[in-house]
């Protein structure tokens, strides 16, 4: 039984200062102390509700990644095996994993209750960061849905576009999961989306910040954050998640 889910946000560790700086402005957190092995992670703090967001220093590019907090490691280990997943580490208290077309995410041992709220940024917009979106390569999307509905046990929400399907992600969990059908083949990856009350006055926040606006579609703004890191603003109202008519 998956109990808490969080969001990683993957930087590269010669910028990870840069990159934390503007994701707890942006979230209205505070950075914990680093831990881990080799002090590679942090948590971003929320001022109330149980953390749902933390970073982790890498080599590369970096990118998004989905943690899944689960009541039986070892037992959501087999499962996990069983539907097709590759295990790349044992920490012990965690399990690094891939999907079948070979998305990362964990498998770990926290929990939380109550989702923190949505933040108040300049002039009293809101926003919150509450999904993450996996990034899946044509040929793999139908299996990778397959793979992530078992593998949660919560039903597919499909989408009025054909790119995305989601998934059902049951209250009171606090990361909302979406994949989306690449217009290309190529490896999969996965990006954060921030649902926005008003995505143009985020956005302009955002870039002050020091991000910077790639593109605008018709509810939803690409951006990159100061070391480079690819996320999305979304029209989807960060209290009632609903998309604007």
């Amino acid at each position: 039984m998956i109990r808490w889910n969080s969001a990683f946000i993957d930087r590269p560790t010669e910028r990870f200062e840069t990159a934390m700086a503007f994701w707890t402005a942006v979230t209205g957190t505070r950075l914990s102390e680093s831990h881990g092995a080799d002090g590679e992670f942090v948590t971003l703090l929320p001022s109330q509700g149980d953390p749902c967001v933390h970073g982790q220093r890498v080599g590369g590019p970096g990118g998004a990644h989905l943690d899944l907090d689960v009541e039986d490691l070892d037992a959501a280990r087999q499962h996990a095996l069983g539907l097709g997943a590759a295990l790349v580490a044992d920490r012990g208290h965690f399990l690094s994993m891939r999907s079948p077309s070979g998305t990362a995410f964990c498998l770990t041992t926290g929990d939380g209750s109550a989702a923190p709220d949505p933040i108040t940024g300049p002039g009293g917009v809101l926003s919150r960061l509450d999904q993450v979106c996996l990034d899946i390569a044509p040929s793999a999307f139908d299996r990778e849905v397959e793979f992530w509905t078992a593998l949660t046990g919560w039903p597919p929400r499909p989408s009025a576009l054909r790119e995305f399907t989601g998934i059902t992600v049951p209250e009171p969990l606090p990361i909302r999961i979406l994949l989306q059908r690449k217009d290309t083949e190529g490896p999969s990856a996965a990006h954060l989306d921030i649902a926005c009350a008003d995505v143009d006055a985020v956005a302009a926040w955002h870039e002050s910040l020091g991000a910077r606006r790639v593109s605008r579609g018709a509810h939803w703004a690409v951006m990159h954050d100061p070391t480079g890191g690819v996320y999305c603003l979304t029209g989807r109202h960060p209290v009632t998640g609903r998309l604007p008519q």
